[in-house]
């Protein structure tokens, strides 16, 4: 059984910088993607990063430049530095892991806060 630990989230002013990490543990298994979708208040679920196995990244056009993601292929991590947040930054963010034989696991969500 594969768990999947999140960290970082909080409350931050606006033009501040957040880290959010994620893990995955317990059952082998190898990662096709990783990333983080976000959902904000009366808002969709949205991608907002993603990095595959090839290491191609991907972001929402509304976080490009600010954000970065990143990984640790040892530790089955995901980060995902935040900079230059804005008040519509805030939201639940969700890891997710993609395993090569299709299964999906999701972190517990975060919530990051952006307000002054």
């Amino acid at each position: 059984q594969v768990q999947v630990a999140e960290s970082g989230g909080g409350l931050v002013q606006p033009g501040g910088s957040l880290t959010l990490s994620c893990a995955a543990s317990g059952s082998e298994f190898s990662i096709r993607v990783r990333g983080w979708y976000r959902q904000g208040p009366g808002k969709e679920r949205e991608l907002v990063a993603r990095i595959t196995s090839g290491g191609t990244t991907n972001y929402v056009d509304s976080v490009k430049g600010r954000f970065a993601i990143s990984r640790d292929i040892a530790k089955n991590m995901v980060t995902l530095q935040m900079n230059t947040l804005k008040p519509e930054d805030t939201a639940i963010y969700y890891c997710y892991f993609v395993a090569w034989d299709g299964d999906v696991y999701w972190g517990q969500g975060t919530q990051v806060t952006v307000s002054s």
